[in-house]
């Protein structure tokens, strides 16, 4: 294989191949990051702790994204993206594999911090090898097709592991994320276009990333406007069962309707950004808002919450639009920028699933992770608004600049 990246006028099976890779391993992650959601009661009762208190290993995990993404992003940002992937993946197999052989609670969060570290920098740097060889008008689809591998993970990857864990316990499912990586450290060996880094890239060019205003509100949407989907699903196990009436053995079924939602969400979001992206954050905004209200106030039966937890997993669709937005305001510290989105959409999984077993944890219910969902998603609401008023306001200055110019020239 060449040592330059593929040109976008290369056959499309190659480039198709090195979007499979990725996704794989986007697939891996994804399983491992939502499986152990469908076996909260299982490693609670395990490692005699709570439900709300086993939260805590979700918590773990996300926190691990949100100070690897960035650190990891930074130091990497001059190395060969090719080289850093199969370093990323390896790191990510040994977390899977120490997670399934854990002891106790306080090893096993220390062993999902480990896992979560590589997360955020692998999307990001998959992302930009992915928008890289796409069509300048077709980035947000290529990385929708690369982030695809992480919503086929919670409709096949997530219920499997999940039947898995139930059957031959929970660490089983950790073993097979942990192989499941090893088997994109290959293909990414394979298939993914080497390429020779970056030597002008710096730790100092890469933090100018947070210099960029419009940088701060996207991540504030991730972080914040994201939370609720972690709210409500952090605990759905017991939503399903306890309130909707779902029998266990149903629960992987619901978990593969969530899967399904995430990828029709990926599609419609990742097409609607290429149309046009502002608005197409905004829409996928005020859909999860709809939905965690519709959780709230309707998970009442099996058949109810089926359309509730397809809907909620259909919340994915601002994904796309958020990490197309990053990659376009960050200048060239797009490596750190890329990674930040998924640093704080962890972010988001930490809070949300924190705020979600508070109000569980205070008598309100079980439904009412999707009261603090409608919440938080109206703050990211809120954050996106401010951040369109920024946008509009720069570019008319800009244009005032443009034109003062034109006119100071005609004059002289």
């Amino acid at each position: 294989m060449s040592d330059d990246v593929l040109p976008i006028a290369a056959p499309r099976s190659r480039v198709s191949a090195a979007e499979i890779a990725l996704a794989v391993g986007g697939f891996g992650i994804g399983t491992g990051e939502f499986a152990i959601m469908g076996l909260l009661p299982q490693v609670a009762e395990d490692v005699a702790v709570s439900v709300p208190e086993a939260g805590a290993v979700i918590s773990a995990y996300a926190l691990g994204v949100v100070a690897g993404a960035p650190l990891i992003a930074v130091l990497a940002a001059r190395f060969a993206r090719f080289h850093a992937l199969l370093v990323l993946m390896t790191l990510f197999a040994l977390g899977n594999f120490a997670s399934a052989v854990a002891p106790d609670f306080y090893t096993l969060v220390a062993a999902r911090f480990l896992a979560g570290l590589p997360h955020g920098a692998y999307f990001g740097i998959a992302a930009l090898v992915a928008a890289g060889l796409a069509a300048p008008n077709q980035r947000a689809r290529a990385i929708g097709r690369v982030m695809m591998g992480l919503t086929i993970a919670t409709l096949f990857g997530t219920p499997v592991a999940a039947w898995f864990g139930q059957a031959l316990g929970w660490r089983t499912a950790f073993a097979i994320v942990g192989g499941v990586s090893l088997l994109t450290v290959v293909l990414v060996w394979i298939h993914v276009p080497r390429d020779k880094g970056d030597p002008q890239a710096t730790p100092l060019r890469e933090l100018g990333a947070l210099r960029k205003l419009q940088v701060w509100p996207m991540l504030g949407i991730c972080a914040i406007g994201c939370g609720g989907m972690f709210a409500v699903f952090s605990y759905i196990t017991p939503a399903l069962t306890e309130v909707a009436g779902v029998s266990l053995t149903n629960v992987p079924i619901m978990l593969s309707v969530f899967g399904a939602g995430m990828i029709l969400g990926n599609i419609v979001g990742s097409r609607l950004a290429d149309w046009s992206l502002l608005p197409a954050i905004g829409i996928a905004i005020a859909f999860n808002i709809f939905a965690y209200v519709l959780f709230y106030f309707t998970m009442t039966n099996p058949w109810i919450a089926i359309i509730n937890v397809l809907f909620i997993g259909g919340g994915f669709a601002v994904v796309p639009g958020v990490q197309t937005r990053l990659m376009d305001v960050a200048g060239k510290a797009q490596t750190l920028a890329a990674a930040l989105s998924h640093s704080a959409f962890n972010l988001a999984n930490a809070l949300g699933a924190w705020l979600g077993g508070l109000s569980i944890a205070a008598g309100c219910g079980w439904t009412s992770t999707g009261l603090v969902g409608a919440i938080l998603g109206l703050a990211g609401f809120a954050i996106f608004f401010v951040s369109v008023l920024v946008d509009r306001r720069t570019r008319r200055a800009h244009q005032l600049a443009r034109a003062n110019r034109s006119k100071f020239a005609e004059q002289s």
